[in-house]
């Protein structure tokens, strides 16, 4: 993906941030996010990015153009018990006036979540997307299912009003970037110190953050009117006492672990890739080739 005009919404968050600087290599690419710290717009100006300061829930978009070939919109807002109807204004409207404003584009990613689907007793049993939905709990971001499906429904109707191509990814687990739920593992471990686990086992899509950039353009390639909805997800089921126990091994350290049984939180985060495989071919990057990377930055970090 080449000489394209791209605007990456959510530009500062720890999955965007990196994405959106792999795409500046090649394209022009503009970075909306709030920018409430300098530091963040320094950040986005040194990989590339064009930073412009939106505000997803006014619909503020005054200093952003409209003539983008492509819109992969990352933002959302993570939000406590409080939070629930300024968490489904950026969300869910927030979505709609953000793709009304680009509705000139070829295509465009809405990532939603796999936190949207319904849980199941088996954590093996991998979600499918015409799947159930709702009655999902997430103790990380209580707002996120339900705002993310809100997302979904505008996004849906947004590919049909506009006539615009549209993908809704639901995302699972993000690996290969700091910060994220793995590398806080690693730090624990890192630190001595005990992994609160939901469910044993704990099982997961993990995707690394190279396959999502290298899924990019066949999802923007395959966006359709109506929306085309894919579970973005890895190939491989791992558990998260399986990279817990991979990272102790690394460390040279023993490993503690305290299983916490959440009775509304789902036993696992399983995804059935098959659609996105269709579309993208393979993961490139092993779960323990990527995970031992990840391992040797993070540790460099903690040294």
């Amino acid at each position: 993906m080449k000489g394209r005009k791209i605007l990456v919404t959510g530009a500062t968050g720890i999955v965007a941030s990196p994405i959106a600087a792999w795409l500046a290599r090649d394209n022009e690419v503009w970075g909306g996010a709030r920018y409430a710290n300098p530091e963040a717009i320094e950040r986005s100006r040194a990989a590339g990015i064009k930073p412009v300061a939106i505000d997803l829930a006014a619909g503020d978009f005054t200093n952003l153009p409209d003539d983008f070939d492509h819109l992969l919109h990352f933002g959302f807002m993570r939000g406590g018990p409080g939070d629930f109807d300024r968490a489904m204004t950026v969300n869910g409207e927030g979505t709609g006036l953000i793709l009304q404003h680009c509705r000139k584009a070829r295509s465009a990613l809405v990532i939603s979540s796999a936190a949207i689907y319904t849980p199941h007793d088996d954590p093996f049993f991998a979600h499918v997307e015409e799947g159930p939905l709702g009655r999902a709990f997430a103790p990380w971001s209580p707002t996120s299912p339900v705002t993310k499906v809100a997302e979904e429904a505008v996004a849906r109707f947004c590919a049909r009003a506009f006539d615009l191509p549209v993908t809704i990814a639901r995302l699972n687990t993000v690996y290969g970037v700091p910060n994220n739920l793995l590398s806080l593992h690693i730090q624990k471990i890192l630190r001595g110190e005990t992994v609160a686990l939901p469910w044993d086992p704990n099982n997961h899509s993990p995707i690394h953050v190279d396959d999502m950039c290298a899924q990019i353009e066949p999802l923007l390639d395959a966006a359709t009117v109506p929306a085309l909805i894919v579970n973005w997800a890895g190939d491989e089921v791992i558990s998260a006492q399986h990279w817990c126990t991979l990272a102790a091994e690394l460390a040279g350290r023993p490993l503690h672990l305290d299983v916490q049984e959440l009775p509304h939180a789902p036993r696992a985060n399983v995804a059935d890739v098959t659609r996105r495989r269709a579309l993208t071919g393979p993961c490139r990057v092993g779960f323990d080739e990527g995970f031992r990377r990840l391992f040797a930055a993070e540790k460099v970090g903690f040294a």
